[in-house]
């Protein structure tokens, strides 16, 4: 039985479980992280974030292909299936896999893979094929990321029932789907499936797409994805799912009955805390498989944090490495900690949607007098040259202040250029509002224009 002694030791080598080693390590402390897969990187890279992101852009690039009237001088649009796609997405999962296994060994941290269990509140077993190790730690992270939710009721071992993780195992191309959850996964999925040319069913069980966007930016959203023939179902709920010969069978509880050749499930995430041992250190998840934990990513236990997506909101990849970073800050002492609550939304769906500050609904029940600056990218050269027109830069203001509220982004390239105007409202005094943006020079012609017109454009309401 062998027996290893650390400062720190990290349960996850996903976004949080990383962010969390790196800041240790570089901080002198001995650490160790451990992973239950064959290989480091979490479910973002091998299940998640990187393996959808990487298809989305190739279907992306084929919708291009399709539509765009230089390429039809060439040929006749082609067809690509849905495992060919899939393929690019492996090479990209085999870079970040490579990356990341350096930054472990270049900054000397241990790695073991293995199912992770808590002895006692200071020991964690590593149990793999081979045998069990033994890892004893002054301070843990839990940064074991989420799961699909999957409901007893629904047979996902049935080979056309998928959830978001299942679903990249995906051996063929169908011809109808029907998606059931119209979260941030499920609209993703809706616009890749539909760029694939798909016929897409999208069950929301509210009464509109992602109701934390702003409303504009949500029917934006609403409005490209039936544009590209995604069906959307509002305020629908699910009685039962059948398989039937070549298909299954979606029972509403409105009644409605829905057949596709497949079904993709994308209605919640759980917590992966089930067996690592929480009931011996006195932890306990919630109905979601969450821990709870304090303004410094404490858990109840004092010297044992948790980050990621094990702990809920946000969970976001971006928002998981700043956390672990953060929890290692909190353990070191180290001034720089912060706790993450000011995060940009990045939606990658087609077009991809982000958006930072408050939303006029919010503005509006707050009393605040703002007003709007838009810019269209349908009247910026860049976005002409480039044949991605769709979309919209969207920023809200105080009437009075000048003071730059909310950042909204609909089109190409929203992920990016919404940092600009996340720096700009980070900023004291005159340089956030929005005065900088009209007395910033701007490349030309580039889509970060967009911020000077829509500036202009808002000025132009209240003077």
């Amino acid at each position: 039985m062998a027996v290893y002694n650390y400062d720190v030791v990290v349960i996850g080598t996903g976004p949080a479980g990383e962010g969390a080693a790196m800041n240790a390590a570089k901080n002198g402390k001995r650490v160790a992280v451990i992973e239950a897969q064959q290989q480091v990187g979490g479910n973002c890279t091998h299940k998640g974030t990187i393996p959808s992101k990487a298809l989305r852009h190739s279907v992306k690039q084929i919708m291009q292909f399709n539509t765009h009237r230089m390429f039809r001088d060439i040929g006749e649009p082609r067809w690509f299936s849905f495992p060919k796609v899939l393929e690019r997405s492996q090479r990209v999962i085999e870079k970040q896999v490579q990356l990341r296994t350096g930054f472990y060994a270049r900054n000397r941290v241990d790695v073991f893979f293995g199912h992770a269990r808590f002895v006692d509140p200071n020991t964690v077993e590593v149990r793999d094929s081979h045998g069990v190790e033994f890892l004893k730690a002054q301070k843990v992270v839990i940064a074991t990321g989420s799961r699909p939710y999957r409901p007893a009721d629904v047979n996902f071992e049935h080979p056309r029932i998928y959830c978001s993780d299942s679903i990249l195992t995906l051996s063929h191309t169908p011809r109808s789907l029907i998606i059931y959850g119209a979260g941030v996964i499920g609209s993703e999925y809706a616009s890749i499936f539909s760029g694939l040319g798909v016929k897409v069913d999208l069950i929301d069980n509210r009464d509109r797409l992602l109701s934390f966007l702003d409303d504009e930016i949500s029917d934006a959203l609403s409005y490209h994805l039936r544009n590209n023939g995604v069906l959307i179902r509002h305020n629908e709920e699910y009685e039962k799912v059948e398989t039937v010969d070549q298909g299954v069978v979606l029972h509403l509880k409105s009644g409605k009955k829905l057949k596709a050749d497949a079904f993709l499930w994308c209605n919640g995430r759980s917590g992966n805390t089930q067996d690592l041992g929480l009931e011996h250190i006195g932890l306990e998840p919630n109905s979601r498989g969450q821990l709870k934990v304090d303004d410094h990513y404490r858990t109840e236990v004092d010297h044992i944090y948790a980050v990621g997506d094990v702990i809920g909101w946000p969970s976001l990849a971006s928002a998981a490495y700043d956390q672990g970073r953060s929890a290692s800050s909190d353990f070191l002492e180290d001034e720089d900690f912060r706790f993450i609550d000011d995060v940009p939304t990045g939606i990658y769906t087609i077009p991809e949607i982000s958006s930072i500050g408050k939303t006029e609904r919010e503005l509006t029940e707050a009393q605040i007098p703002y007003e709007v600056g838009q810019a269209f990218f349908k009247t910026l050269a860049r976005a002409q040259i480039t044949g991605e027109t769709a979309g919209m830069l969207k920023i809200l203001f105080h009437r009075e202040t000048l003071e730059v509220l909310g950042i909204h982004c609909f089109g190409d390239q929203a992920s990016e250029i919404v940092h600009i105007g996340q720096a700009i409202m980070h900023q004291k005094g005159e340089a956030n509002t929005l005065k900088y943006f009209v007395n910033t020079t701007f490349n030309y012609p580039t889509m970060a224009e967009a911020y000077r017109v829509a500036a202009i454009n808002g000025l132009n309401r209240v003077f």
